[in-house]
Formats: C-alpha cells, sequence, structure tokens
C-alpha cells in the first residue's frame, strides 16, 4: 500500500508502497478515507518534542486524524465489522489504566500517540491498524462524513474539550483565542456556537477573516498593535476575558493570554511548545496569584465524550467542515507541512486522496 513515511527529519516524506498491516487479535485495519494534517505532525516532522518523551525517527508514517472504514477485525475483537465507518483518537488508549477506567483515556498512563511512534504507524497511508479496538474505536453517525471527522481530529476535539470541560465556557463570556490555525479557528467556532463572545487574536489578516466568518466577534492583528493584553481589556471595558486561549504554543502567545485574562479568569494552554521554548515559558507567577488565574492544560478528548460532539455536529450546531482550509493528495503533504514553516496554511489541511 502507499504510505508517506518520514525519512529525514525537515525533508519531504517519502510516498512510497509499505506492508499493508497486518492486524493483532485485539486490532483492526482501517482503510483511510481522510485525514487532517495539523502542526503536531510538523512538529514530529522537524523532530521536536524529545523533552518530553516523543522520539519520532525515520521511517514513520505520520498522520493522527483519520476517518476510515474497517477493513479487517482481529479474531479477539468482538463490537467492530468489516464496513463500519470509524474514528480513532490520536491518544490511543489500553482501557485499563486508572485513567481509561475513570473517563480520561486521553490521558491513558500506556498510551501510544497515532502517528509518533513506530508502535503505531500513522494514517498518512492507505490503511492502519488500532491497538485495542473495541475501546478505541468510535462509529461514525451517517450524519458525519469523513472529511467532516478529519476535521474533528485532534485540534478541534482539543478545543472542544479545553473550552466546554477544562473551562466551562458559558454564554456571555469573552474567549480570546491568541493563534488562528486549526485549533484557535476551532476555538473562535466552538465558543460563537456556545453563545460566548470570541475574540481573534493573529498577525494574518487572512486568518482574522477566516477567523470572522466563523464567529469571531472582534479581531486584534498581534503586528500592528505592541500591547496585546491592553486591547483585549479595551475591547472589554476593562474587564479582561474571563477565558484566553494560546493555540500556538510560543512564550509570546502564551505570556499574551495570561495577560488578557480579567480576575478569576481562565488560561487554556493548548498549543505546544517548539524548539525555541523546549517545553518551558515564564509565566507571570504574582498576577496569577493576585488575580487568582486558573491555569488548564487541554490534551485531546475523552472517548466518552465523541457521542456528544457527533450529536452537536449533526444538529448543525457545529459545523467543523468550514475549518477545513483545502483537501489534497497523499503526495502534496510535504509540500503542505513545509508551508506550516511560516504559518501559511489557513484552517485545516485533510488529505482525501491515497
Amino acid at each position: 500500500m502507499r504510505a508517506a513515511v518520514l525519512e529525514d527529519h525537515g525533508e519531504p516524506l517519502v510516498v512510497r508502497d509499505v506492508d499493508y498491516p497486518d492486524p493483532a487479535p485485539d486490532q483492526v485495519v482501517v482503510e483511510t478515507e481522510a485525514c487532517g494534517v495539523c502542526r503536531s505532525d510538523w512538529h514530529a516532522w522537524r523532530g521536536e518534542w524529545e523533552w518530553f518523551g516523543i522520539h519520532t525517527g525515520p521511517g514513520q508514517i505520520l498522520g493522527h486524524e483519520p476517518a476510515g472504514v474497517v477493513a479487517e477485525v482481529g479474531s479477539d475483537v468482538e463490537t467492530l465489522s468489516v464496513g463500519d465507518r470509524v474514528t480513532v483518537p490520536f491518544h490511543l488508549g489500553d482501557g485499563t489504566c486508572p485513567q481509561c477506567r475513570d473517563g480520561h483515556s486521553n490521558l491513558c498512563e500506556t498510551s501510544l500517540p497515532l502517528g509518533f511512534t513506530e508502535h503505531a504507524p500513522g494514517a498518512f497511508a492507505e490503511a492502519f491498524a488500532v491497538r485495542e479496538a473495541d475501546y478505541n474505536c468510535a462509529k461514525l453517525p451517517d450524519e458525519v462524513d469523513f472529511v467532516e471527522m478529519a476535521g474533528l481530529g485532534c485540534r478541534f476535539m482539543t478545543a472542544y474539550h479545553g473550552l466546554t470541560d477544562r473551562t466551562g465556557v458559558r454564554p456571555g463570556d469573552t474567549v480570546a483565542v491568541h493563534g488562528c490555525g486549526g485549533v484557535g479557528l476551532s476555538a473562535i467556532h466552538i465558543a460563537n456556537a456556545v453563545g460566548a463572545y470570541p475574540v481573534a487574536v493573529d498577525i494574518s489578516e487572512e486568518k482574522l477573516d477566516r477567523a470572522r466568518e466563523l464567529g469571531a466577534a472582534a479581531t486584534v492583528n498581534a503586528s500592528e498593535i505592541d500591547d496585546i493584553p491592553g486591547e483585549i481589556r479595551a475591547l472589554t471595558d476593562g474587564a479582561g476575558a474571563d477565558v484566553s486561549v494560546d493555540a500556538l504554543g510560543i512564550a509570546e502567545t502564551c505570556r499574551n493570554s495570561i495577560g488578557s485574562l480579567g480576575k478569576r479568569g481562565s488560561h487554556v494552554q493548548i498549543g505546544l511548545t517548539s524548539g525555541e521554548e523546549e517545553g518551558e515559558i515564564p509565566i507571570p507567577v504574582d498576577s496569577i496569584t493576585l488575580q487568582e488565574i486558573d491555569l488548564h492544560g487541554s490534551y485531546g478528548m475523552p472517548l466518552v465524550r465523541y457521542e456528544e460532539l457527533f450529536r452537536l455536529v449533526e444538529r448543525g450546531t457545529l459545523d467543523p467542515e468550514r475549518i477545513v482550509g483545502e483537501t489534497l493528495a497523499l503526495d502534496e503533504v510535504s509540500e503542505t507541512l513545509t508551508a506550516m514553516d511560516d504559518y501559511e496554511t489557513v484552517g485545516i489541511p485533510v488529505v482525501t486522496e491515497f
């Protein structure tokens, strides 16, 4: 089968024939119908994240935002059949650890991140295998198509988990989103859908235009304004944001996000750092203390929350396909990853031709 294979960090992926997956007893093989191209793929392609234990080496097949059709079923699998339309989380859990049993599968103690480790080859391929398939595969409703599901991939789900589960955004809350890539635009759309007041911050006017289309009530061009927290406060009559999201993961956006908050506000860290920060960003601890700021991380979304998200898509409350920037062929993934060097992609690119 065809797959886009990492051979050297930062060099074009090589599209070549590889062995078709042979499912272990607990696994299914899913034939890929769509897969998002995420900035997390870019981090792995660049050879980053070793500081927290991710070692994505030569021979790896990337791709962790898939949707597809079950093609083969292992002998121990009980709930899935050939032909089922499914998606899987990028954080493949074991279903048995304390976190999984407590409904937090995204924090599984033996998680295998799809597409980032040799033990879980990803979905930039015609097919991929899924561990503990009964636990990790979610069947897609008929009303949710494959491109929509790829748009729901890790970025949309992480934004949804961060806003609804981690911070409990309410109607009327001001939600500042720093960085309008795929996850940031997802947060804008979700905040608007729940009746909040989203404020989009980015240096790209094209991305800010897209944020307005998705429901941003106000936008801030960070290339034109030096004091981003001050601008957010001006937009909120001095109160500051109720919730603020760092959707990029660099020192500037993290600190601006915290600084944008009013008293008892909540900061959500979604963006993961790159080689410049290597996981460490200085933050204003005294301000956090004096204003009783809450800090939250958001990493994927527990499997138990998928059904709620599917219902919102079925009803039209959420429309992840609006965030899809373009569809592309497997041979174009490298070009898309290269464009991410300078943040040139708008929305979520999705591979649909394998």
